[in-house]
């Protein structure tokens, strides 16, 4: 893991591979690890970048410029300044999507390719959003998350049979849940404040004019496929993928689908 300076906290990522340069944006609640079936393989042909989320992973907290995904969008942007990287492709899952259409938008030239996966660039419907701010209040007031939350928030992020079909994974991220305790839940908090609160991207997506892959997990519960179908119809030219037996971390859970669906597309754009 190697870690830099960006506005005056760590940011922690990954550097594997050599080659065109892929840049990889993780899920809320998860960090770049999340890649790793996908870094293991696309590293033989490419040099994958893998940032951690601030106060997520080894990154520390975000700093107090950022408040907001565009603002992200910009630490992302210093991030490859630093490591003197032009061109990438970016791959984006959940809140990766989200700062990632951020990004395309705000250097359109340095962006060759884009995938947006279990992600909605809109903004959040209302009753989600207030659901999440409740649970954000929560956690803010008593420091850590308690167990009914963990068992609400934790089938969220999977397919429907995942219990049974990868007990490891799932009992793992509760595990990650429960030990999220103190100023680190806050600044998770922090951060997620931004991801719900985003802004409506749709106002500017006719400027998407990259080539695009949408791809969404068949049960995504967050990020039902319904609002991928919505993307791939704003966005000229794109790709649209449902994962078969995939919730919200669908390159886990269909690790080998994923890939070879990331392979396909990059190989014809970069």
């Amino acid at each position: 893991m190697n870690s830099i300076q960006i506005n005056g906290k760590n940011m922690s990522y990954l550097d594997v591979g050599k080659g065109p340069v892929v840049l990889l944006g993780h899920s809320y609640l998860w960090d770049s690890e999340m890649w790793r079936p996908q870094i293991d393989s696309l590293s033989q042909n490419y040099r994958c970048i893998v940032p951690d989320l601030w106060a997520h992973g080894q990154s520390d907290a975000a700093p107090e410029s950022t408040t907001s995904l565009i603002h992200y969008a910009d630490d992302i942007l210093l991030l490859m300044d630093q490591l003197d990287i032009d061109k990438f492709a970016l791959v984006g899952l959940s809140v990766g999507g989200m700062w990632g259409a951020e990004l395309a938008l705000k250097a359109p030239t340095r962006v060759s390719a884009l995938v947006l996966m279990d992600t909605f660039i809109g903004f959040e419907p209302e009753v989600a959003k207030a659901k999440y701010f409740g649970m954000f209040d929560t956690i803010e007031q008593i420091g850590f998350i308690p167990p009914p939350m963990i068992d609400a928030i934790t089938p969220l992020f999977f397919a429907n049979n995942a219990e049974t079909d990868n007990p490891e994974l799932v009992s793992a991220f509760r595990e990650k849940l429960a030990n999220l305790k103190g100023e680190e839940a806050k600044n998770v908090v922090r951060v997620g404040r931004m991801v719900f609160d985003r802004r409506d991207t749709f106002d500017d997506v006719e400027k998407l004019t990259l080539p695009t892959l949408i791809m969404a997990g068949s049960e995504d519960k967050p990020r039902p496929p319904l609002e991928s179908m919505l993307m791939h119809d704003a966005i000229d030219g794109s790709q649209y993928i449902v994962i078969p037996n995939a919730g919200h971390i669908s390159n886990l859970e269909q690790a080998d689908f994923v890939t070879d669906a990331l392979s396909t597309f990059l190989s014809g754009h970069l």
